[in-house]
């Protein structure tokens, strides 16, 4: 995306708060704790419900994906030729999410509940985005010809490359840009942007929006804290460039890329990313007293 895009940018040192921060994030603290008590998160999605990424070189044949379900002509225009791989495969569990991206076009596909039948290609729904290298990173207008703010596979219009935990992020130990988090009780009838939208449905006014921006006290000193390697990676970046609420989930939830398109697993065992850990364990020693809101900009649900 863009350098200038809400995922790329980093934060000012002295971004304003929320005047709800307090207590918001208290709310929020209270619900890492539940999560952590009950051993059921937080977590980091990467083999089930994350994203599976497809970087696909010039002149790759293309096919059509049929949407089903609905009817939008500009979304079916745009998926009249994708070049998805014949190979390709979505993300374990009932969203079957997938992302094509070309570089050589700039150009990136987007697919929920994507599934190969006998007569081709379907999805359910999600959209497509022409000049990726310059676009913000959410569908509205200008993403496609015709394309809408309720395009994407994402109740917040966010892309789902956005804030994602890459292989070559990892490769390389550090993130540069802001990373993705869906939340339990989102809430309901509010969105602030840079989402598009919402499917809250928490009336707790201390819930968090689809759209928040939050990010790591400035002045906390990580390198004191001693954390483990991929901990000190997620916290350094939700420091810099903060972490955007994308979407409900079950437990609070970050996404690393879903490796289907490699065959192997970089995760797993002693000498994976994870390190023989659990997510849960990695995000354990997370200072996650330490987030704070920042000033939203809320919209209410159409």
């Amino acid at each position: 995306f863009s350098p200038s895009s809400f995922w790329n940018e980093p934060l000012s040192a002295n971004a304003p708060l929320d005047p709800t921060s307090a207590g918001v994030m208290g709310s929020f603290d209270a619900l890492i704790a539940t999560e952590q008590q009950a051993k059921n998160g937080p977590w980091i999605n990467t083999t089930s419900y994350s994203v599976p990424v497809y970087t696909v070189s010039v002149g790759r044949p293309t096919v059509s994906v049929q949407l089903d379900g609905t009817s939008n002509a500009a979304l079916s225009a745009a998926w009249s030729a994708v070049p998805l791989p014949p190979d390709a495969q979505p993300a374990a569990g009932t969203d079957g999410a997938l992302v094509v991206w070309q570089p050589s076009t700039d150009r990136l596909w987007e697919f929920w509940r994507l599934v190969h039948k006998a007569g081709g290609w379907h999805a359910s729904w999600g959209g497509a985005m022409q000049n990726v290298s310059s676009d913000p990173g959410v569908y509205g207008p200008e993403a496609w010809p015709g394309a809408q703010s309720w395009w994407g596979v994402s109740a917040s219009s966010l892309s789902l490359v956005g804030g994602l935990i890459s292989l070559e992020d990892l490769e390389l130990g550090q993130i540069n840009h802001a990373l993705a988090m869906s939340i339990p009780n989102v809430r309901a009838g509010v969105y602030s942007s840079p989402a598009q939208r919402s499917d809250g449905k928490s009336t707790d006014p201390l819930s968090l929006p689809e759209g928040a921006h939050l990010r790591l006290n400035p002045n906390l000193n990580l390198t004191a804290l001693h954390l483990p390697r991929l901990t000190l990676m997620l916290a350094e970046a939700a420091q810099r460039y903060g972490i955007f609420i994308r979407d409900g989930a079950g437990c609070v939830t970050f996404y690393a890329q879903d490796p289907i398109p490699t065959g192997t697993n970089p995760y797993a065992g002693p000498s994976g990313y994870f390190e023989g850990k659990h997510p849960s364990q990695i995000l354990a020693s997370f200072p996650w007293s330490q987030l704070e809101l920042l000033k939203t900009e809320p919209h209410n649900t159409k």
